[in-house]
């Protein structure tokens, strides 16, 4: 266990503004119920974002419903667990872009809205759905710091659809010397103390025939703990083992960011984990 520090975050990171595509399907509840529970325990910046062809026919109606979402949360919720539910300051906004390529439609939004979460559902076994296999797809090298939330459509999430409460327990960080891995550490770190997760636990992996993992920042929250540990094999399916083992709610992994946070991500380590994993992954690009 060499290069251990202790102290606080050192990673310029926050969640202040958190956008979510959507889509208006069933199947995407799981990932809005994600962005909206994050986007209130920082009250600041709420975008649903719906790309729609030119031919769809909508109504304002079909967007997921923040207020009907946060009443049932409340209803069916212990009153002990009700805080922190209240719109309050937060300000929510519904824009819909017409076109046929959503990568295109989202990068002329971020021109002009620059955002710190964006939250995707995702299709497990058959890629990250058309966000990332569309061969013309515009990069998102203007953007190499936005952090992604990839959800599962099915599979198990750290907020309860039903009545959002929050499951966060357990987070997995794989490491390597490169990318710089402590940006993945205090993306965590920070998400974990915006929901007031008391009694966290974080495995941190370095997949490495080497004696030592890089050396880190740890945090050093009360009743949290944190294991880090050193691991060979294969990098993906030594992640996926642990993570089946260990049955994280959350994998946070650094990706790189040089040429693009998608083309990072196209048939990269992040992409298979965030194929494979049963639980929801964050990827968090670096420069």
């Amino acid at each position: 266990m060499l290069g251990m520090k202790k102290g606080s975050i050192m990673s310029d990171i926050t969640y202040a503004q958190v956008l979510h595509p959507t889509d208006f399907s069933e199947s995407d509840a799981p990932a809005f119920a994600h962005a909206l529970r994050i986007a209130l325990a920082g009250q600041d910046e709420l975008t649903l974002l719906h790309v729609r062809p030119e031919q769809e026919r909508f109504s304002w109606e079909d967007f997921p419903h923040v207020r009907a979402t946060l009443l049932r949360w409340m209803r069916l919720l212990p009153p002990a667990q009700q805080k922190g539910l209240e719109l309050g300051d937060m300000e929510v906004m519904k824009v819909t872009k017409p076109g046929d390529d959503p990568v295109a439609a989202l990068h002329a939004h971020l021109e002009d809205n620059p955002t710190d979460l964006m939250v995707l559902a995702t299709h497990q076994y058959t890629g990250i759905d058309r966000l990332l296999h569309r061969p013309k797809a515009e990069t998102m090298a203007r953007y190499p710091r936005l952090k992604t939330l990839f959800v599962p459509r099915i599979g198990e999430g750290f907020v309860s659809v039903e009545d959002g409460a929050i499951s966060l327990k357990h987070v997995l960080i794989p490491v390597d010397f490169s990318p710089d891995p402590q940006i993945a550490l205090d993306a965590a770190v920070l998400l974990l103390r915006l929901l007031k997760v008391n009694d966290a636990e974080l495995t941190i992996i370095h997949v490495s025939a080497a004696n030592e993992g890089p050396p880190l920042n740890l945090p050093v929250d009360e009743g949290w703990t944190v294991h880090r540990y050193l691991v060979e094999g294969e990098p993906v399916e030594t992640i996926l083992e642990v993570a089946k083992e260990k049955h994280p709610d959350l994998i946070v992994m650094a990706t790189e960011g040089h040429h693009g946070f998608l083309d990072a991500l196209r048939g990269s380590m992040t992409e298979r984990v965030v194929r494979e994993a049963r639980c929801p992954v964050m990827a968090v690009p670096v420069k």
